[in-house]
């Protein structure tokens, strides 16, 4: 095994390797991040380093929620992980340095809170995923019955959920007066800014009325909204490090060259400039945030689920695939671009045209069964958001509704084959139960996955011609397959 990635040999990393233009041992702590997953340290973290060399105030502290095996190699390589940059042409490689910290939240959570209080600090940052909110992903509010929200409010000094555990955070600083603070959550949730500042207000609420007055005076949650597709680090990503960088890196991130960041500028504390590395600070982020949720993760989501259930091990071979590339273009351009309003200086069809060309990009071993995951997280804002719309105009359903039944026949555990798929979802114990009472029977399972109100929500659980749509697509999937079924909805079986 050849030596570690490591401050020590950073010198020793061959040129065709960009290094940080700065020295990361003297960079300090401003921004603590909360989920230190691959998507951060391949998106926000980049931007991030890109200031540094002006501005060395703004080291990351990066926080490991619930696993410590997200910061233990990172942890032993001083923060220093190689960025790997894929095309068709080619990897570039590039070491990110401006992690400085790590810190995992079950064994150094009394640390973790305090370290909300350090003045220098005035950036919290959160990639947790949806379901990382224990909120009701139907209607944005938090879910006070989630086993981790019930927890912590019975005991707010040991804090278990991301809410909980900023709450508790937030509560030391106001103690230390450590001034104000920004919270960027960097998730695919609607007005996410608004939406988290909705769920700590709720928990605050319950637990200390005069901190919640406190956090709104002091702490501003501006929405945002993140693109940039990086698959999970793969063991060829590993070695690919290693074989350009001399030195073993055993925490790479790969992705894709595309990256934008949409950032509302409402942030009153001392922050970095993120728009000096290619961020975007505009006064309403919703039409950014809308067109990416739709148009990127609701076509992610269909081509995930339905590509799966045809076969498809990554997301290039779905998108590739004529019946399913023909199903998303006819999906973005007729039923979730009327949807949108056109973001200040996009054009929402080349838009379309260059996802289309992201999506196919074989150097991204991006696996369809990740997209697939915590669908009842994301669906509401994925596919269901631009149902209701169409509804409410009066417009018709044709494509959406497909897309969902393959999340369901998805969801429902087995292949065409018989095979048992790994579901991987908050609600899976549900959907099995779904499966089993319905003895297999297609047309009751779609009804006990349409019964539920946590992702439906009342109105789209009570709207009779919604979901006989997707009723009858669930059943084709059952009887006929995936091929046949998109086959038969694009006319050309």
């Amino acid at each position: 095994m050849p030596d570690r990635l490591s401050l020590a040999n950073l010198a020793r990393i061959p040129r065709d390797v960009a290094r940080p233009r700065y020295d990361p041992a003297a960079v300090t702590v401003g921004i603590l991040h909360l989920g230190l997953g691959a998507f951060h340290r391949a998106h926000q973290a980049v931007y991030t380093d890109d200031v540094l060399a002006s501005d060395p105030r703004w080291g990351i502290c990066g926080v490991s929620l619930k696993t410590p095996r997200a910061i233990e190699p990172l942890a032993a390589q001083d923060g220093l992980y190689s960025y790997l940059e894929r095309t068709s042409d080619g990897v570039g490689v590039r070491v990110i340095g401006a992690l400085r910290e790590t810190v995992f939240a079950g064994t150094s959570r009394a640390a973790l809170v305090a370290r909300f209080a350090d003045p220098a600090i005035t950036i919290v940052s959160s990639t947790v995923t949806e379901k990382g909110y224990c909120h009701d992903p139907a209607t944005g509010a938090l879910n006070e019955s989630h086993p981790d929200i019930v927890h912590d409010l019975a005991t707010p000094d040991a804090p278990e959920s991301a809410i909980g555990i900023l709450v508790a955070g937030l509560a030391a600083r106001r103690a230390a007066s450590g001034g104000k603070l920004a919270f960027v959550c960097c998730d695919n949730l609607p007005h996410n800014g608004r939406m988290v500042e909705g769920l700590v207000q709720g928990f605050a609420q319950r637990r200390d009325a005069s901190l919640a007055r406190w956090i709104e005076d002091n702490v501003t949650f501006p929405s945002t909204m993140v693109d940039r597709i990086v698959p999970a680090t793969t063991d060829a990503d590993i070695a690919e490090a290693q074989r350009r960088l001399g030195v073993h890196d055993a925490a790479p991130v790969t992705a894709e060259p595309f990256a934008q960041w949409v950032i509302e500028d409402r942030i009153d504390a001392t922050r970095p400039r993120w728009e000096d590395a290619g961020a975007q600070f505009v006064r309403d982020v919703a039409p950014f945030e809308l067109m990416k949720l739709r148009l990127l993760n609701g076509s992610h989501s269909t081509l995930a689920y339905l590509g799966f259930l045809m076969g498809h091990e990554f997301v290039w071979q779905a998108s590739r695939d004529p019946l399913i590339e023909t199903l998303i273009e006819r999906q973005m351009k007729e039923e979730i671009v009327p949807t949108l309003q056109r973001p200040a200086g996009m054009d929402l069809h080349a838009y379309c045209a260059r996802l289309l060309e992201r999506f196919g990009n074989a150097a991204l071993p991006h696996k369809t069964r990740q997209i697939a995951m915590d669908g009842s997280q994301k669906l509401p804002q994925r596919l269901l958001g631009p149902v209701r719309d169409r509804l409410a105009a009066g417009a018709p359903l044709v494509h959406l509704p497909l897309a969902i039944a393959g999340w369901i026949r998805y969801a429902s555990g087995s292949d065409e084959h018989g095979g048992r798929i790994d579901v991987q979802d908050p609600l899976a114990e549900t959907f099995r139960a779904i499966v089993l009472e319905a003895n297999g029977d297609p047309g009751p399972i779609a009804d006990g996955f349409l019964d539920l109100a946590s992702v439906f929500g009342a109105d789209l659980v009570a709207h009779y011609a919604f979901r006989e749509a997707v009723r009858k697509h669930v059943i084709a999937l059952f009887e006929d397959g995936a091929q046949v079924t998109l086959a038969r909805h694009l006319g050309v079986a």
